[in-house]
Formats: structure tokens, sequence, C-alpha cells
């Protein structure tokens, strides 16, 4: 059972400006950005909302593709939704007004593969060529050159390749000295290279030929390297490049800090709209939300805080990002992001490493525990750093 919203912008409409650097150029062409899934690997934070809507460098995971698409100049967008959390996406991301872009809603009831995804898309796409984006990668390569390739050499598929150390836990391609691909197979216990799939593929209409023609695999998904392999078995045209710049996938804790570290680095620069006292020291490049309030503290960049913040008494070091509505007193942070409307006081030891979820507080015990108590969540991970501690297992 398909459900899908469709949202039309029509000629008559008043959209806001496009964001800095998307091209009016607009392309006949698709796009649809896989976004459901469970989100796992990250729990417990995705217990109670989208991995893709966790945010970087403030900034939705999810927004940083559609961005790249607009620019890439396609403006019909689909997003795969999940039952759990496609009502979230929805109200947090609209109806792509905001992007100069209109997106179709498609809800995919169960996980059950990324070429299910597209089966799943089938009226949204219908003979339209499409670009497939899952929606919690990053990639720092622009589509344009891409979406280039694949149009001038009239391809049937266009995937992407990065070589990795652990081809086992990806997609793994074949491809001869000009880029054809020559085989595809899905996480190999003996990968035949190390160049892995990156979350981002070109496919011409004849893709849903090839779906129809597939099973699932051991695991019950449809897989799109079995779609893919599909085409190449039967003489469809099939290429490759590989990303000169980074690739993040960011479904871990380790990952997302990484992604938030890399695009603090590219893009934010100084900007503060919010309140900062005399006391307060601010170097590097600092963004600071309107409505914030910086209270002898030391900021040390790069560091986005988003609006509506307090901060008092603390240090907040490099590579942290602050969203909206959070209280820090008394505290030390630094390489960590802090999600929307958290509370950290009066913590004597410096937060690193950290992701923090949203309305989550950390505060310390009136006395010094003799005893540890906890409520933990399903998956969760707690770390004991002191002279107590002792070595995993």
């Amino acid at each position: 059972m398909v459900s899908v919203d469709r949202f039309l912008l029509t000629d008559n409409c008043s959209l806001n400006p496009r964001p800095n650097n998307i091209t009016a150029i607009k392309i006949f062409m698709k796009a649809l950005i896989l976004s459901g899934g469970k989100g796992t690997r990250l729990r417990p934070l995705t217990y109670t909302g989208a991995k893709q809507l966790v945010p970087v460098a403030n900034k939705p995971i999810l927004w940083y593709g559609i961005e790249a698409i607009a620019k890439a100049g396609i403006t019909d967008i689909g997003i795969i939704i999940s039952p759990e959390t496609g009502e979230e996406i929805k109200t947090i991301t609209g109806n792509g007004e905001k992007f100069g872009i209109q997106i179709t809603y498609i809800l995919q009831s169960e996980p059950l593969g990324l070429a299910h995804a597209v089966k799943t898309a089938a009226d949204f796409l219908q003979d339209s060529p499409f670009v497939m984006y899952l929606g919690d990668n990053l990639i720092q390569d622009h589509l344009e050159q891409f979406l280039a390739h694949f149009q001038a050499k009239s391809l049937d598929s266009l995937i992407l390749l990065r070589r990795v150390s652990n081809p086992s836990a990806f997609g793994v391609a074949t491809v001869n000295d000009q880029g054809k691909v020559l085989a595809l197979v899905e996480k190999p216990e003996h990968p035949p290279s190390n160049l892995a799939l990156v979350g981002l593929y070109f496919f011409a209409p004849t893709i849903h030929q090839a779906i129809a023609n597939i099973e699932p695999s051991a695991r019950g998904e449809l897989e799109i390297t079995d779609a893919i392999q599909y085409l190449i078995s039967h003489d469809y045209r099939v290429e490759s490049l590989q990303l000169k710049g980074w690739w993040l996938d960011t479904g871990k804790k380790d990952d997302l800090l990484a992604a938030n570290q890399i695009i603090l680095d590219t893009l934010v620069e100084k900007n503060i709209q919010g309140t900062v006292d005399d006391q307060s020291k601010i170097s590097g490049r600092v963004t600071i939300g309107p409505h914030s309030q910086i209270i002898n503290s030391v900021i040390r960049g790069p560091v986005a805080i988003g609006p509506n913040c307090h901060l008092e008494n603390c240090f907040i070091g490099p590579y942290s990002s602050i969203a909206e509505g959070v209280k820090i007193r008394d505290a030390d942070l630094e390489h960590s992001v802090v999600l929307q409307g958290a509370s950290i006081v009066a913590i004597q030891q410096r937060i690193v490493d950290s992701v923090i979820g949203k309305n989550a507080k950390i505060f310390p015990a009136p006395r010094r525990p003799q005893a540890l108590r906890f409520l933990i969540g399903n998956d969760s991970q707690v770390e004991l750093i002191g002279p107590s501690s002792y070595p995993q297992d």
C-alpha cells in the first residue's frame, strides 16, 4: 500500500529566495531521497525522531541532500518516508518552498531495500530519469558533474564509488580502466575490490524493468545492487565515477561528529546575531543565532550556536554545534553536538565527543554518589571515564 502526499507549487506561487548558490537552471529529471529506515545505529536518539533530521552544524542532515539536488537544477523531488518518522519529516522539511523546489512524500510501509523504495516510488518517478540519494549521506562533490556525465553518455545507470578500508560493509563494484562496471556484490565476505558504492545513484527508466526481474535477497530485501547487476548482465550501459571529495555516512555517533567537524570547517563563518557580554571572549569562526546570550564564557571556533540559547560561565571548544534553545551553565564542552532544548548545568568534567539529544538534561547529583543509578534505553551506550574505569572486554 503506497500513500503519497503531493505538494505542487503553481506558476503564481511566491517562493522564498533560493538558498545561497542554488542555481535557477531546471533539469528534466527527478530525484528520489530515501529518508525512511529505523536508524538503529543512532539509538537512542532515533527512538523518538528520524535519523535524517539529526542536525549537523545545526541543519538537518536531510536538508544538505535537498540543497545539493536543487543546486544541480532538479526541482521535482520525492522523499521516501516511514510510518514511524514520516510526519515529523514532513512537518520540519515542508513542501519544498524554502528550497525553491517541490516535494512529494512517498510512504514506504516497511524498509524492504533500496530497490523496493524505487518500486514504491514508481507512480512518482513514471518514465523520468532520476537521481537517488540516501538521506543520511553527505557528499562534498557537486552533483552537476555527475549529472552531466550521466546525460552526455546516455547511460542506464551511473554509480558513484569510493575506495574504503572495510569494503565488506558496503556494496562493492568491479570496474575496468574506463570506469565501466563489470559486476556488483552486496556486502561480500571476500570483496573483489575496495570500491564501495556511495549513497548516490543515477538511473534511466530501465531500472524499473530490472527491479521487476529480481528476487529478494537472503535478508529479505530487494537490493539495488541486484537491480544494477541485472542491467549489467543484460548489456545495458552502466558506468562509474569515483568521488574526489569526502563522503560521510552519518549513521553512527562517531560519523555524525566527523560530519559535524567537516561541515563546520567548510561552511561556518563568523556571524554574531546574539548578545555577548564584556567578560566573554569569542575567537575563530563562530556563528551565534538571534536572541542567544553569551555571559562570562569563552567560545573558540569553529562553533555553531543556534537562536535562543543561554550560555553562562562555560567554555565551548572547537567543532561544537549547539541547537536552538540550549542552556549551558558552569560547564565545558567541545567536539560535540547538542540538540534542541537540552540543558547542561554544573558539570565539573569537560564534555567531549558527545551527542546530547533533544530536551536532555545533564546535571550533578547533590553529593558524591556511593552508587550509580541508571535508566537506560535499548541499544544505549554508557561510558564511564575515571580512575575506577575498567577496560572493555
